[in-house]
Formats: structure tokens, C-alpha cells, sequence
């Protein structure tokens, strides 16, 4: 059976520690916590942030290897996804055989080790997606669209917590930057502006609408452009991003062979006590009601994979206006990180307003799949 294949390259002895590892606590973290432990970074902080990752993520990993060996419907078998469970334990086996940390010199040797971790992860999402893809093809599509929920649950507990991972160790590395930018405590802005990352956000989107169509409606943004609060700039980057790519293309397709202008994509920000909400609408023509549920599937997309038929990660990396149907779902795994979501409601034959709220207060810990 292709699944022994992952497990019989690693000695028992591995496979049985993951087990073990696997039951423990996970230990979570709040944006806050992160933001003031981090405010600081002396050789003492970072020392103690490098035991508590050296303690935290082999449980973390340890927990995804062992869902990756029992995935339903033969998923655990697709090639793709042995690649992937071999990531997840040669990173578990890294940690594991590092010893413990002492001092600054080991503190440096372990941070080396977890960048290179982060790295060997980088395409986990695009190889797991193509392993579902792998499975979708020798199934009958009855099953594919009603089925599936398992594996759609397991992909969210699996994506979380990967974000979870890159967060703490792309933290952990980046409180190392000799010359931080100014308000940046690792990967986290004391003040960043979220109408000034929606911007950015849209102009990246934008620039690849035009690249593809050769054309893109405009896009307005309302809200204080002073208005600052801690966040993430690169999540809320990845976010917006792909909430604009969305409205862009349903707008571009509905108009293009149109006299009427394109109608504007309109960008709302409103800073509430709790929360920061970011609207996206558009005149994009909506979706039926029937389709929304599937919005947040990672088996559903209106678009061709560009993995399909190529296995070939290298290539994989250019960003089309399509997607492989994962945006939504894993921009709501983003903003359910920090305690906020996302929601989407359309109007069919008329367009799509999403809903991005992001938490202010940065209290909430980290959801723990």
C-alpha cells in the first residue's frame, strides 16, 4: 500500500514519538502576546521564544503527520500527499534532534534550522491541493460534491494550523532583523493603516486583471487613511488581495463584450470598537444561492487548476486571476486566526458584497485544530 511508503523511509522509533507528541497540549498564542513579548527582542526573549517553539512545534507537527496518515476515501494514498507527510516528518524528525537550547550561539543554530523548515513547507498548499485533485479524478462526482465534508474539515483543522506554524516561526525569525521598519515587531505593525494595505492590495490584484484581460474596471476605496491598528499587514494583504481578484474577474467577465462602462469595485473601511470590517462589493452579477455554500469549499471552483496535469511545482507559483478555487476558503482561515472572519452574501444578477472583519482588540488566542 502506497500510505506504508511515507511511514517505512522513517525508523518505528520516529513514527512512535510522533505518536506521542501528537497527544500533547498545544499551547496557544494572542497577537497581543506576541506584539508585547516581541516589542523587546534581547538575547534573553529570544532565547525563551526559541524553547518554546522547540517545545511547541514538534506537537503541532506531530498532530498534522498523524491526521495525514488516516485521511478518508484513500487520500492519505494520492503521491502528492506522501510528499507532504514526508515534509511534515523530516521537520518533526529536525526538531526532535536538535538538543535542547542553552545559549545564544544554540538559540541562532535553531532559528537557521526552523527558516529552513519554513521554506521545505512553502508549497504545502498547492501539493495538498493537487492531491485532492488526484483523488477528485478516479471518483464519481456525485460523491465529489456531497461527500467530501470530512476532508473539506480536515483541510481547514490542516490549513489553520499551518498558519498558525509560519506565524510562530516566521515571528520567531524576523524579531532577528537587525533594523526593523518602523512600528514592525517581527511580522506584526503596531500601526498599520488598513486602508493603505487594501490599496496596495488592489493595485496588485488590478495589475494582474490587466495583465490577463487586458483591461480592469476601478477600483474606489472609502475609510481614514490615518486610521491605524496591529495587525498582520501580510494577511491582510493575502486577504484583500483575493477578495478583489474575485470581484475584478466577475465584473471583467460580465462587461467584456458589453457597450456599458465596467462598474467600479467599491472598498469600505469602517473602524468599529471591536472590529475593523472591510467591504468588498461588486456589480459582478452575483452568485445563485445554490453556489454559495460551495464558495468556501476547497473542491469547488468556477476555474481550471494550474496544477492540473502538472505536477510541476516551479511553475505553480505564477498567480492567475483563477486561482485553484482555495482563496476564499483559506482568506477565511486568515481571519479566523486573530478572532475575526469573513463572509460573503450576492445578490444573483447583480453582484457580491464580502464582508472581511478583522478583530481589534488582538486578545483572542489562536484557534488549536
Amino acid at each position: 500500500m502506497a500510505a506504508k511508503k511515507a511511514y517505512e523511509s522513517f525508523s518505528k522509533s520516529l513514527i512512535e514519538e510522533v505518536r506521542k507528541w501528537g497527544c500533547m497540549k498545544q499551547t496557544g498564542v494572542s497577537l497581543r502576546y506576541m506584539m508585547e513579548f516581541g516589542s523587546k527582542p534581547s538575547d534573553r526573549n529570544l532565547l525563551i521564544s526559541a524553547q518554546f517553539l522547540h517545545k511547541e512545534l514538534p506537537i503541532r507537527i506531530a498532530r498534522r503527520a498523524i491526521e495525514l496518515e488516516t485521511l478518508p476515501y484513500g487520500l492519505s494514498e494520492k503521491p502528492a500527499v506522501l510528499k507532504v507527510q514526508d515534509w511534515y516528518l523530516d521537520s518533526f524528525r529536525d526538531l526532535r534532534s536538535f538538543p535542547e537550547i542553552k545559549d545564544t550561539n544554540d538559540e541562532k543554530q535553531f532559528t537557521k534550522m526552523i527558516k529552513a523548515i519554513k521554506v521545505r513547507h512553502n508549497n504545502v498548499v498547492p501539493m495538498m491541493a493537487l492531491g485532492v485533485q488526484q483523488l477528485k479524478k478516479g471518483m464519481d462526482p456525485k460523491i465529489v460534491n456531497e461527500d467530501l465534508d470530512e476532508i473539506h474539515q480536515f483541510l481547514d483543522r490542516f490549513y489553520m494550523s499551518r498558519i498558525g506554524i509560519r506565524m510562530l516561526i516566521g515571528q520567531h525569525v524576523e524579531l532577528h532583523n537587525p533594523n526593523p521598519p518602523p512600528h514592525c515587531v517581527g511580522y506584526i505593525h503596531t500601526k498599520m493603516s488598513p486602508v493603505g494595505v487594501a490599496r496596495n492590495a488592489s493595485e496588485d490584484a488590478r495589475a494582474i486583471c490587466l495583465r490577463e484581460y487586458g483591461s480592469a474596471p476601478d477600483i474606489n476605496i472609502y475609510g481614514d487613511l490615518d486610521f491605524t491598528f496591529p495587525y498582520v499587514p501580510a494577511h491582510l494583504h493575502l486577504m484583500v488581495f483575493e477578495l478583489v481578484k474575485n470581484s475584478l474577474r466577475a465584473v471583467q467577465e460580465r462587461f467584456m463584450d458589453s457597450d456599458k462602462v465596467a462598474p467600479p469595485i467599491r472598498i469600505i473601511v469602517a473602524e468599529g470598537i471591536e472590529d475593523v470590517t472591510i467591504k468588498v462589493s461588486d456589480e459582478g452579477g452575483g452568485i445563485p444561492r445554490s453556489g454559495l455554500p460551495k464558495i468556501f469549499t476547497y473542491l469547488y471552483s468556477t476555474a481550471k487548476n494550474p496544477l492540473d496535469e502538472c505536477s510541476d511545482l516551479e511553475t505553480a507559483d505564477a498567480v492567475t486571476m483563477a486561482g485553484y478555487g482555495y482563496g476564499l476558503p483559506i482568506s477565511r482561515l486568515y481571519a479566523r486566526y486573530f478572532g475575526g472572519d469573513l463572509q460573503v452574501i450576492s445578490m444573483e444578477g447583480y453582484g457580491t458584497d464580502a464582508y472581511l472583519h478583522l478583530s481589534r482588540l488582538g486578545d483572542s488566542q489562536e484557534p488549536l485544530p
